[in-house]
């Protein structure tokens, strides 16, 4: 199997709970603007699919996203396209 995106920064937000995860995202959309990245990679796993709404929200609501897809190949993960830096 080859990892298309095995070279992007990943967070994992397994076993987090939806505060801790809200909090983690933004923070690392944030770390990641700053140093210029412009992909990222959140696993959110499946499970009952807390995580992934979360997710999404987050992602939403962010100023820095640009926007955001579930992985056509894994859909327990998301890839954030992150906003230029001006």
């Amino acid at each position: 199997m080859i990892m298309l995106y095995s070279n992007l920064p990943t967070l994992d937000l397994h076993g987090y709970d939806r505060d801790y995860a809200r909090i983690q995202i933004n923070d690392f959309i944030n770390d990641n603007y700053k140093i210029k990245n412009r992909r990222v990679i959140i696993i959110h796993g499946n499970g009952s699919g807390v995580l992934k709404k979360t997710t999404q929200e987050t992602l939403r609501r962010n100023k820095l996203v640009e926007d955001y897809k579930i992985d056509n190949f894994n859909d327990g993960q998301t890839i954030v396209n992150i906003r230029k830096k001006v």
